[in-house]
């Protein structure tokens, strides 16, 4: 049922699943919350509590959550966090999904030291070779798209995550659902 839950909320472009940004709810929406976050990220981590509480469920037929990864250079691991999250979505869309909600859900027990031991862990968990999960932090290809991600936040002015642009408009950090809301309500009505 779970699975059936996120796949009905996950929508990703034609292209291979790593290569192009996880849209959450509808992607033909007109109105478009374009989300750059970091996996070792608290912000981001209340955020994605946030996304799954009150936002999808009020949302996910009307709007599209657009994922961009901008790993933070003073997080230690969100980098090959990042880079792993896109292996993630080539073995199974919604395992990548999985992933993101497992790794902010589990920002106290993720270190430098044991990451690749957690990365193994759960990719058995998913029925995913543990060596190749581990491996795929060091993915040229990957990390590149991780980057272009980064770059494009860059480019748009983004320093702090999570940075969410609702149809360009920005909230930055720390931001509550009623202000996010607000703007996707007026956005929609537009």
């Amino acid at each position: 049922m779970r699975t059936a839950l996120l796949l009905a909320s996950l929508a990703l472009a034609p292209t291979a699943f790593g290569e192009q940004p996880m849209i959450e709810g509808n992607p033909g929406s007109k109105v478009r919350v374009v989300i750059y976050g970091d996996l070792q990220c608290p912000d981001c981590a209340t955020l994605r509590k946030m996304l799954d509480q009150r936002l999808l469920p009020k949302y996910q037929a009307t709007v599209a959550f657009e994922h961009r990864d901008f790993p933070l250079a003073k997080h230690a691991w969100a980098r090959r966090a990042a880079v792993v999250a896109r292996f993630f979505d080539e073995q199974r869309p919604e395992l990548g999904l999985e992933f993101r909600r497992w790794a902010l859900g589990s920002l106290r027990s993720i270190t430098a030291a044991n990451f690749d031991q957690k990365i193994a862990d759960f990719a058995r968990t998913h029925e995913v070779d543990p060596a190749q999960a581990v491996a795929a932090a060091g993915d040229a290809r990957l990390g590149a798209l991780v980057e272009k991600d980064f770059q494009d936040g860059v480019a748009r002015g983004v320093s702090h995550t999570p940075t969410a642009l609702v149809n360009g408009q920005p909230f930055v950090e720390t931001f509550t659902v009623e202000e996010i809301s607000k703007a996707i309500d007026s956005e929609l009505k537009n």
